[in-house]
């Protein structure tokens, strides 16, 4: 399959550091990959970040389309980027997500879905977590509401749209505001192993705090205001 005719990845990126690198690194690692076109949504401002941004594009450019746009929080970075996607699928991938399984972009385009997600898997002791997660999104399948993780969504770019794509006010929980918005019969999760997370917010944040929070947003489904406050999310 070529994948740079079919698929465009968008990633919202602040200050990421090597991190941002490493996740371009991994994306070329992706089988049938070359000329795929790569978006970084970036709002970086201390050097360590732009140099690595500097370095990736000297790094990758040879394999990989790589434009930096500006960014901003990630609801605006993706929205940002997508409204540059001319290809039938984007993806909307995080800069501290991996696709450390090759073939795990040929995987997910061999299924017309209007939108598909993955597993993921990060550090011990933090693994379980996603494990749970992973029930509350099957859950949200049978509550009608699907949810999927902004950190890897791959949609059809026509379906993108139709549900109205990401709100560039919305601070929180943005990735839940637009998954909800789909078909849950053109909504899959693949089971597909190879994609790894940093688990920086369940440290940050606390276990309890992220789940309370998942929570609420799901009580709030239909409470766009719920959506636009941060809720102390980025502090």
């Amino acid at each position: 399959m070529n994948i740079k005719n079919n698929l465009t990845i968008v990633i919202p990126s602040k200050n990421e550091s090597r991190t941002l690198y490493d996740c371009v690194y991994n994306i070329s690692k992706q089988t049938n990959i070359n000329g795929t076109r790569i978006i970084i949504s970036d709002v970086s401002d201390t050097y360590d970040s732009l140099f690595h941004i500097r370095d990736l594009i000297r790094d990758f450019s040879h394999l990989l389309d790589i434009e930096v746009i500006k960014g901003g929080y990630p609801s605006e970075a993706r929205f940002n980027g997508s409204i540059l996607v001319n290809t039938p699928y984007m993806l909307f991938l995080d800069a501290d997500v991996f696709l450390t399984n090759p073939i795990m972009l040929e995987e997910c385009l061999k299924h017309h879905k209007d939108l598909i997600t993955v597993p993921f898997y990060t550090d011990y002791p933090y693994r379980w977590v996603f494990r749970v997660f992973d029930i509350f999104q099957r859950l949200s399948i049978l509550a009608g509401t699907p949810f999927a993780i902004g950190g890897f969504q791959l949609w059809n770019t026509r379906s993108y749209w139709k549900v109205g794509g990401y709100n560039p006010l919305e601070l929180f929980a943005e990735d839940y505001s637009l998954s909800k918005k789909v078909n849950v019969k053109e909504f899959k999760i693949l089971n597909l192993s190879g994609i790894y997370t940093s688990p920086r917010r369940f440290k940050s944040k606390g276990i309890f705090w992220m789940f309370n929070i998942m929570v609420k947003a799901y009580i709030n489904r239909n409470n766009p205001q719920f959506f636009r406050q941060s809720h102390k999310y980025w502090d």
